[in-house]
């Protein structure tokens, strides 16, 4: 009786304490991208996911980076080689008619980095600091070969249920590879709230696949 009266006080204080965590986020053992932590309202650039590797920071369908280091050879530059020995694949924008083409419905920037070669099941991790109470926009810059679903977690539990994302498939784009470069910005979700403080974000692939993810622009409303 008195260490069961023991284990019920050192519980109380320490939930008064405010020092349990959630399972999801006392599980998670990786860390923002270079310690910088993205900030919300603002843009989650999609390829500033946390370290951590795999199946910490991210699961990825294979542990090679098909954008940096092979279809963006290694030589040393910053773009080609971004964080190219892990399995999220990277590529970035380019000019001379591959992601400057006339079938884009939103201008990306160039030499912007980005994740593409996503398939159903693969995941992604942010940390990310909320500054403010309240309920958020967002809007995804991506592109989709065909329609996909994607879907969001805030510590460990679901918060964007699977959305459509709309293909940005044209027909009349006269080369077959481009329609993989082929931008648009898309909203995604409409006044879902969030609390202030530090938190981490999955962002999922639920279906299709076949997208590239620039960044969510989260922007706070009244």
């Amino acid at each position: 009786m008195k260490n069961k009266l023991l284990l019920l006080l050192i519980l109380c204080f320490c939930i008064s304490a405010g020092t349990f965590k959630s399972f999801a986020q006392s599980a998670y053992a990786g860390k923002a991208w270079h310690d910088s932590i993205q900030v919300i309202p603002g843009k989650v650039e999609c390829e500033k996911y946390d370290v951590g590797g795999e199946g910490i920071a991210f699961h990825d369908a294979d542990s090679v980076n098909n954008g940096s280091g092979k279809l963006n050879p290694d030589d040393g530059s910053y773009f080609n080689t971004f964080r190219m020995n892990e399995g999220v694949d990277i590529s970035y924008t380019k000019v001379g008619g591959t992601d400057d083409n006339p079938y884009n419905k939103v201008e990306p920037k160039m030499k912007q980095l980005y994740v593409g070669w996503t398939s159903p099941g693969e995941w992604i991790r942010y940390t990310v600091e909320v500054k403010e109470d309240g309920a958020y926009d967002g809007s995804l810059m991506y592109t989709a070969y065909v329609d996909g679903k994607i879907a969001i977690d805030v510590d460990g539990k679901p918060w964007l249920e699977p959305v459509l994302i709309l293909s940005t498939f044209n027909a009349a784009e006269p080369l077959a590879w481009r329609q993989w470069h082929h931008w648009n910005k898309q909203l995604i979700f409409n006044r879902l709230r969030l609390t202030h403080g530090k938190h981490v974000l999955t962002l999922k692939t639920v279906e299709k696949g076949g997208m590239n993810y620039d960044f969510i622009e989260f922007r706070k409303v009244k």
